[in-house]
């Protein structure tokens, strides 16, 4: 019988392997926590990604809301994507306002809950983010022990 005070020992991963896994992750989990900070308080909120290129993720965000100001203010961030498995990828990032016109449109095109609910691709309402990632970990199960996977370059 196992002893209830081991932590869980995953199935080791190699640092080659550990892209493939933590993209699969991203795949599964469909909607990752984004963490902001408003000064020295924390806020997290589940988000809905609009693109995912790799490791950048892409955020719509609503200029009304709290994050707005938070990352106007410090465009530092994190995302944790975390599967029904419980392997989690985090990514520390910095969240950019996206001003490239063709991939604004190419996102509007593809997702047809923006056009739904705010009509056109100009509405001064909208404000789409990238997250240009920092930093990337993996972890397996509750392993305690993350894998560091290098930042693409683009």
């Amino acid at each position: 019988m196992p002893n209830r005070n081991t932590p869980p020992e995953p199935a080791p991963i190699s640092e080659a392997d550990a892209p493939k896994l933590a993209l699969e992750v991203i795949q599964k989990a469909k909607f990752p926590m984004l963490a902001t900070a408003d000064g020295d308080q924390p806020h997290l909120r589940p988000v809905s990604p609009v693109l995912t290129d790799g490791f950048t993720v892409y955020v719509a965000n609503l200029r009304t809301y709290g994050k707005t100001n938070q990352i106007a203010n410090n465009p530092n961030v994190e995302l944790c994507y975390l599967d029904d498995a419980h392997d989690q990828v985090r990514i520390t990032g910095v969240a950019e306002i996206l001003a490239d016109p063709d991939l604004l449109e190419s996102i509007w095109r593809d997702n047809p809950l923006l056009r739904r609910y705010l009509g056109q691709p100009d509405n001064p309402s909208l404000i789409i983010y990238k997250i240009r990632p920092t930093r990337i970990r993996f972890m397996r199960e509750w392993g305690l022990h993350y894998t560091e996977i290098a930042v693409p370059r683009k």
